[in-house]
């Protein structure tokens, strides 16, 4: 029996298998943002042939296949979010800072050449910006909300209602962040320099391009993994007592 069904919903794929994150980067499928479209849906959408697929990713998690990435579904939901914060939120504030730096270099000396840099350094100022008050709101709003639910024994009564609320404005957030990295993509021919290009602008380029796939895997251990499971024990545990 196959592993996976054109029915599976992409983003479940990669929760059960994280390494598959890969396969979906290489053939431009968005298992994110998008994961809740199925595995037929995805691949049509790309031009690709399902069941050929799917045939890739069984091939994929075989001896020898796709290197193992860590298995978030395992994790408690307070050990998912240190992990968010310690891994992806770090490395975000980190990278950030060393791209402003050298998109402000390449668009100073290239921007002549290519009017496309100076569109790729406000694109990705703009997801800086925007991904950093994003970050600020999950760890001073969202996160500690998830750890009080987890350590609590009933439902917290939260002063924005219930975990619904901001989740849903964090998944909105997300898809503005997915559509700012489609862009600057688009902006770069798929973070492919050209010939003539030295060596900043290529090291911008590799840069942007493992930020894409990093925020990619955040945003899946976020709406993929954190929000549902985080919803499902809202759900599970009575309300706390008036009062209480």
């Amino acid at each position: 029996m196959s592993a996976f069904e054109v029915d599976d919903r992409v983003g479940d794929i990669v929760v059960r298998r994280p390494a598959l994150s890969r396969a979906f980067e290489r053939a431009g499928i968005d298992y994110c943002c998008g994961g809740r479209k199925t595995l037929d849906e995805a691949c049509r959408e790309k031009g690709l042939d399902s069941k050929a697929f799917a045939a890739e990713l069984e091939r994929a998690i075989s001896p020898g296949g796709e290197e193992a990435v860590v298995d978030v579904a395992a994790m408690s939901l307070s050990e998912l979010v240190d992990h968010l914060e310690r891994t992806h939120h770090v490395y975000l504030r980190s990278e950030f800072s060393r791209l402003d730096g050298m998109s402000q270099k390449v668009v100073s000396v290239h921007g002549e050449k290519d009017s496309r840099l100076q569109q790729v350094r406000e694109v990705f100022l703009g997801l800086a910006d925007e991904l950093t008050g994003h970050m600020q709101k999950e760890e001073q709003i969202l996160f500690p909300m998830v750890r009080q639910l987890e350590a609590s024994k009933n439902a917290p009564v939260f002063h924005c209602g219930t975990l619904a609320n901001p989740i849903q404005r964090m998944q909105f957030e997300h898809d503005e962040t997915g559509s700012a990295l489609e862009k600057l993509r688009e902006l770069t021919d798929g973070y492919t320099p050209p010939e003539w290009a030295c060596g900043t602008y290529r090291g911008l380029l590799d840069g942007l391009a493992h930020l894409e796939w990093d925020t990619h895997q955040h945003i899946h251990k976020e709406n993929n993994v954190l929000f549902p499971r985080a919803l499902d024990m809202e759900a599970r545990k009575s309300p706390a007592p008036r009062g209480a």
